[in-house]
């Protein structure tokens, strides 16, 4: 296994921890947003395990609260980590899946992808993408045996909600979290049989839906979902 984000400590911290439950990792600090870095990320993967078999987008960056708040740099970063990194990084890939015997991209999105979120418009537009591309993508490596999977997240319990707790919408906090080891299941369960999207918790599966196909039903609800959030908000505080 092969592991890449930019902070060294933390990739060093998991690889020793999968080491130490009997596996074998490998950190490589990457920025998925520099080409180069990209280049080498998969260069050592396949100098040191010999093939690319599961490529997994996971890489993440939000811009909470309105738009004006951030400058244009700040906003196309959003958008290169969350979307662009992922279709760069998957079109490097491709050489090394195709001559792996069991292929599989997995790209991670968000339930602010299937439904338009207030106050995360970019982040919301990113995963919207993401969604659109894996979709695209599916049909378009079909023939060639690569299995191409999304996996659709609401609130997760890590610091990308929590360190940023009086940042985040109500309306997303009135969700259920879910956790990281469910969501890392679906991503595997994903790399494994190729089912289009898979969506944790499923409540909000539903509820995306719902706000998409009636998106009058959906703005009519936001205030009750909103207090909902804000309740959530204060026992996450007290949790804290």
């Amino acid at each position: 296994m092969v592991l890449a984000a930019r902070g060294r400590a933390g990739l060093d911290e998991l690889a020793a921890s999968i080491a130490a439950a009997g596996g074998v990792a490998l950190a490589v600090p990457t920025d998925v947003a520099d080409l180069d870095s990209a280049h080498r990320l998969l260069e050592r993967a396949a100098q040191e395990f010999g093939s690319v078999d599961v490529l997994v987008n996971n890489a993440g960056a939000n811009a909470r609260g309105p738009i004006e708040r951030y400058s244009a740099d700040e906003l196309a970063r959003v958008v290169t980590v969350n979307l662009t990194a992922p279709i760069v990084l998957t079109r490097l890939a491709l050489p090394y899946l195709r001559r792996s015997p069991a292929p599989a991209i997995v790209n991670v999105a968000s339930l602010a992808g299937r439904v338009p979120l207030p106050h995360e418009a970019v982040y919301s537009a990113t995963k919207f993408g993401l969604r659109a591309f894996t979709f695209s993508l599916a049909d378009e490596l079909a023939e060639a045996g690569i299995k191409v999977a999304v996996v659709s997240p609401g609130p997760v319990d890590t610091g990308f909600i929590m360190d940023e707790l009086d940042q985040v919408p109500d309306l997303v906090l009135s969700q259920p979290m879910a956790t990281a080891d469910q969501v890392a299941q679906l991503i595997v369960d994903s790399a494994a049989d190729g089912k289009r999207e898979r969506v944790v918790r499923r409540m909000g599966a539903y509820l995306t839906t719902l706000g998409y196909l009636f998106p009058g039903l959906r703005r009519a609800l936001v205030p009750v979902m909103e207090r909902r959030g804000r309740r959530a908000r204060e026992r996450y505080r007290a949790r804290a």
